[in-house]
């Protein structure tokens, strides 16, 4: 088993950055790929991201290719995402998941966090 918590939503305004955490117990998360979704009212959720169990290769969604980073740092359990240059549109509830293979589809995922609030102001 895999706990995740993520931390670092919160209200920033267009143009703004943050940066979420996702800290990882249990087994060790180098052995799992990890993605970053989210899930915006009355939406389904969304890939945003994902990051293979070494760090050397990621994916991104269109939406936010060139603005946000994906990275990991296995000797903590933890994994990053760097949002750059935000948009109204980014606002969502941004969910950090594990799992044994590198994908942007939610159900190959086993392990879920609780979700942390991105809320982007015009």
């Amino acid at each position: 088993q895999v706990q995740l918590l993520e931390s670092g939503g919160g209200l920033v305004q267009a143009g703004g950055s943050l940066k979420l955490s996702c800290a990882a117990s249990g087994r060790t998360l180098s052995n799992y790929a990890v993605a970053w979704f989210r899930q915006a009212p009355g939406l389904e959720r969304k890939f945003v991201t994902t990051i293979t169990r070494s760090g050397g290769t990621t994916n991104y969604a269109d939406s936010v290719k060139g603005r946000f980073t994906i990275s990991r740092d296995n000797t903590n359990n933890m994994v990053y995402l760097q949002m750059n240059s935000l948009k109204p549109e980014d606002t969502a509830v941004y969910y950090c998941a594990a799992g044994p293979s590198y994908s942007s589809i939610a159900g190959t995922y086993n392990y879920w966090g609780q979700g942390t609030q991105v809320t982007v102001s015009s």
